[in-house]
């Protein structure tokens, strides 16, 4: 009888541990429905890698038509004659500035992507 009245007891946890537990209350007033939607959906994070890739996205793009293209056609004789690079490789310019632009444009986002992260942080917001 000892054994059966253990297993019952065990049993009685197991359900108690096994039982839902309640809902957490809504939350009241717009500014605290607004970070449970934040937190709930990671709106932030979807955000910022959003926003990431595009800058990275332009920034590989720059890196490949201003450097890499050009440095192909050099490799390459007669590469002019192919209609795909055409356009970039027909004058063989190494086009800095634009790269720069983009490197720095991408700093610069990613410093303020930092900074938004930062604040948020301290906001309790994930």
């Amino acid at each position: 009888m000892t054994k059966e009245d253990d297993m019952l007891e065990e049993l009685k946890k197991i359900r108690t541990l096994l039982e839902p537990k309640p809902a957490p209350a809504a939350p009241k007033g717009l500014w605290a429905e607004f970070m449970d939607f934040l937190g709930k959906y990671k709106v932030l994070g979807l955000a910022v890698g959003f926003i990431m890739g595009i800058y990275l996205g332009g920034l590989v793009q720059a890196l490949v038509k201003d450097f890499l293209l050009p440095a192909i056609g050099l490799a390459i004789p007669g590469i002019n004659d192919l209609a795909s690079f055409k356009a970039t490789a027909a004058k063989q310019t190494f086009q800095v500035g634009d790269f720069l632009v983009a490197l720095i444009t991408f700093i610069i986002v990613a410093l303020v992507i930092f900074l938004i992260v930062k604040i948020a942080d301290k906001w309790g917001m994930e």
